[in-house]
């Protein structure tokens, strides 16, 4: 298996997992009264349900942009100074044209 499709899918389960852990501490802290909708109703696995997989969704996506930067190789050119500095500002003169009435130019 590549490597690429193998990070993937690692970091998508570490998402899902993350998810998991979210969506309990949800239900756990019954935050706006999550845990009572669901317990009270038929369709409450359901819900729960979609909850972990939406953001399982959302979590599994930042873990794997997250890890993808973290590849980034940072060049070993030494210090990293800044902008370059830039010593020869002239003002440049511009030209304007000369502004138009626009009520003269308004047909009916």
């Amino acid at each position: 298996m590549p490597r690429l499709i193998r990070l993937y899918i690692l970091n998508v389960l570490i998402g899902f997992g993350l998810a998991a852990v979210f969506v309990a501490l949800l239900l756990w802290f019954d935050v706006a009264g999550l845990w009572g909708l669901t317990a009270r109703s038929s369709d409450g696995p359901l819900a729960i349900f979609l909850l972990w997989f939406m953001h399982g969704i959302v979590f599994a996506g930042v873990q794997f942009a997250w890890a993808i930067m973290a590849l980034a190789r940072k060049p070993d050119s030494g210090p990293r100074r800044g902008l370059p500095v830039l010593r020869d500002l002239r003002p440049v003169p511009v030209g304007q044209e000369k502004r138009r009435d626009r009520r003269a130019t308004v047909r009916f």
